[in-house]
């Protein structure tokens, strides 16, 4: 018998078959029918493959819309709302509803599933975070399928995903997945949008620059909130962090999982990183920003040093010491993401001077860095 093959192993799609735990992702079209009411039928074909992985000694976690649009029907609304609180009502309906009939299907296969709502908030403290991870772990090791979802009841514009693409690729790193797979209303990543006249299939993405010149710019579906866009912001975090891609259609989920030439395959470009790094690269809401001068920005970006504060020119925003902040460059772009050792409060008072000075006027404990090293993780510049 072949082992299971972890992500790091994983650079051919078709040793998918093989790895131990699945991500997927199932987006609001792909459960619904053409009014936007959820169709109980395609809901049951996806859990058909997913129960048979599972049955199979594999470990499936579900990263699942669909509760908005399940809501939309009791409530007698002819499309998806776009106010929060309508929003928040239309979901407060449909998730128990959602996860009513995937408890059904999943029962026919003699599995059981367990809800999991999360909001960005949940990823964002770090105790929260840790949380989430050993609930999932928990449900996985007692042969749960975790059936995961924002929670749009309590969620809020500040604190909410936007889409549950973003979400489940974090959920990726979350429970160490060796693979994520991306269900949508398109049979894969195609060279423009797919209904135009030569566009074609990619099937295969093995890094940045092959995604040059592609046009992605078609909006999602009317019953769902992420577009071609998000999905590849998402691939981007997954495969960034050492976790490889397929993106298809939930039609093709079948096929895809048993890694058949379907679909497009994004190849990891990283290495996995620490829970705790990842934390602060993606998920993390920043409090505030410290502006560099040009010396500190080389210190930090290219030789890997810790942030004091005598490279530090300006302070902005309001935070507590452990707090998430944004470390810009004097032009404004970001350069990195850190947990501040001092309050808005207290760092102005330390900017521009060096340890040695700080130690000597305040005392011991004034002389440690603004932002350490182990607490800071490098933000791709855009150009």
């Amino acid at each position: 018998m072949m082992l299971p093959v972890s992500a790091a192993a994983l650079s051919d799609r078709r040793l998918l078959p093989e790895v131990r735990r699945v991500v997927v992702k199932v987006g609001s079209s792909s459960l619904t029918d053409g009014t936007g009411k959820l169709d109980p039928a395609r809901l049951r074909a996806l859990v058909d493959v997913l129960a048979a992985r599972v049955n199979g000694g594999h470990q499936v976690v579900l990263v699942s819309s669909g509760a908005i649009a399940t809501g939309m029907d009791p409530l007698g609304l002819a499309q998806r709302p776009r106010d929060l609180a309508t929003q928040q009502a239309a979901a407060s309906v449909g998730q128990g509803l959602l996860v009513a009939h995937y408890t059904r299907a999943f029962h026919e296969h003699g599995l059981r599933v367990g809800q999991v709502l999360l909001t960005a908030d949940d990823t964002m403290r770090r105790t929260q975070y840790r949380n989430a991870q050993r609930a999932l772990e928990r449900l996985l090791d007692l042969g749960i399928v975790p059936i995961v979802n924002e929670n749009d009841t309590v969620a809020t514009d500040e604190i909410r995903f936007g889409d549950n693409d973003r979400l489940a690729a974090l959920v990726s790193h979350l429970v160490h997945a060796d693979a994520m797979a991306l269900l949508t209303d398109v049979d894969g990543l195609y060279t423009g949008p797919p209904n135009r006249e030569g566009s074609r299939r990619i099937a295969e993405v093995r890094g940045p620059k092959d995604l040059d010149g592609i046009d992605v710019s078609a909006r999602g579906s009317r019953v769902g909130t992420g577009g071609m866009v998000t999905k590849l912001e998402s691939v981007a975090i997954a495969t960034g962090s050492g976790v490889p891609v397929v993106l298809t259609s939930a039609a093709q989920v079948a096929p895809a999982l048993a890694g058949e030439d379907v679909g497009t395959w994004f190849a990891a470009t990283g290495k996995r990183a620490s829970t705790r790094l990842m934390w602060l690269a993606y998920a993390a809401r920043t409090h505030g920003r410290l502006v560099l001068d040009d010396g500190a920005v080389t210190a930090v970006v290219e030789r890997g040093k810790s942030l004091l504060p005598a490279g530090v020119t300006a302070v902005h925003g309001e935070f507590e010491a452990g707090d998430p902040v944004e470390i810009a460059a004097p032009d404004g772009t970001v350069v990195a993401r850190g947990l501040v050792a001092y309050s808005s409060q207290e760092a102005p008072d330390l900017l521009g001077r060096s340890t040695t000075e700080l130690r000597a006027e305040l005392g011991e404990g004034y002389d440690r860095e603004l932002v350490h090293r182990d607490d800071l993780v490098l933000v791709r510049r855009r150009r």
